[in-house]
């Protein structure tokens, strides 16, 4: 009797293990579904405009969570999740590189949006460039080993520039194994590195990171913009549209909920973005009556290598006939596109 107590504990233990390993075993994939759709009013505070209209203005997300047995299986069988690799979400960087890259992304979205909407409402408002932020490092480098992804580019041999392509076009003119002197700042302290170039794509000379413009943005009217755990850039048009509302006190919304999505630069246009479906569906779930979605017109090159090629907004579209067939799906390309189109509802 005392063996067959034995035998039944081990066999419960063996079986425990295998359903908390089916439940809780990190797989090396992400899980993508319909995130939140975020009330912009509450994320957007601007001094002397408050937000009294009717109806909403929605920030539509992607939910993200590393793959579990159990929930690759349910996102293999549900057509609102996709099961993703890590390198396709994370780029190859490690978790703490990848949330630097995302928490930029947004500040950045974020600035671009404040700077089409107070240009727009005809406020007060001018960028200034501080320098370029480092988004990713090669490993064949020579400087892998002393710059980080965020470190932020301030000179070059002394020199400075206007925008990114300065710092690019100087370093182009060099030659692959001479060496660069790179001052740059991490955090609030400011350090220096001289290396030797190393070619890259093109047998161009080259540093070997991958980077952008940062820009901040300075108001003549406050604003403050608190997005919380959100991350990526795709909602520049949201948020663009929730404070131009505000500055100029214009009705846009007609009392409905607005949904979209999109990034937005400087000259007012919208690009793309990924996962649109997702926040349709995340969209219909907070009772979105309208969605604005990026539309590129695909080029002859994108069409002749991509045959099936959809547009955000034709994958947003095709997916609100399937599953949210009253939600009205607006194609957008710019700014002003978005706006007018509002008006009009």
């Amino acid at each position: 009797m005392k063996k067959k107590g034995i035998k039944k504990y081990v066999l419960g233990v063996i079986a425990t293990i295998i359903v908390l390993a089916v439940i809780f075993w990190p797989l090396p994939n992400y899980i993508e579904g319909p995130g939140g759709a975020s009330d912009l009013s509450q994320i957007v505070s601007i001094k002397n405009h408050p937000d009294k209209r009717k109806g909403m203005f929605m920030l539509t997300s992607v939910s993200i969570a590393q793959a579990r047995p159990l929930t690759y299986l349910y996102a293999k069988i549900s057509p609102y999740y996709s099961v993703e690799s890590d390198d396709s979400v994370t780029d190859g960087q490690n978790m703490k590189e990848y949330d630097k890259v995302q928490h930029f992304y947004m500040e950045s979205s974020i600035g671009e949006a404040i700077y089409t909407a107070y240009k727009h409402a005809h406020q007060q408002v001018k960028r200034t460039y501080n320098g370029i932020y480092i988004l990713d490092i090669e490993k064949n480098s020579k400087f892998y080993h002393q710059l980080q992804v965020g470190d932020i580019v301030v000179k070059i041999d002394g020199h400075q520039f206007k925008n990114s392509d300065g710092f690019v076009n100087y370093v182009r003119k060099q030659k692959v194994g001479q060496k660069l002197t790179i001052e740059y700042r991490r955090g609030q302290k400011m350090h220096k590195v001289t290396k030797p170039l190393i070619k890259i794509a093109n047998h161009q000379p080259g540093i070997g990171i991958t980077l952008t413009d940062d820009v901040k943005v300075h108001t003549g009217v406050p604003i403050k913009v608190d997005p919380g755990q959100v991350g990526w850039p795709s909602g520049g048009l949201m948020f663009s549209l929730q404070i131009y509302s505000q500055l100029t006190n214009q009705d846009l919304r007609h009392g409905k909920k607005v949904a979209g999505t999109g990034t937005i630069d400087s000259y007012g246009n919208v690009g793309e973005i990924g996962g649109i479906d997702k926040k349709i569906i995340a969209a219909k779930k907070n009772g979105a009556k309208i969605f604005l979605a990026p539309y590129i017109k695909p080029t002859k090159t994108i069409l002749k290598y991509e045959p099936g090629h959809q547009t955000n907004y034709q994958l947003a579209k095709q997916t609100a006939q399937k599953y949210a067939p009253k939600m009205k799906v607006i194609p957008v390309k710019t700014f002003d596109q978005a706006v007018s189109a509002l008006q009009k509802q």
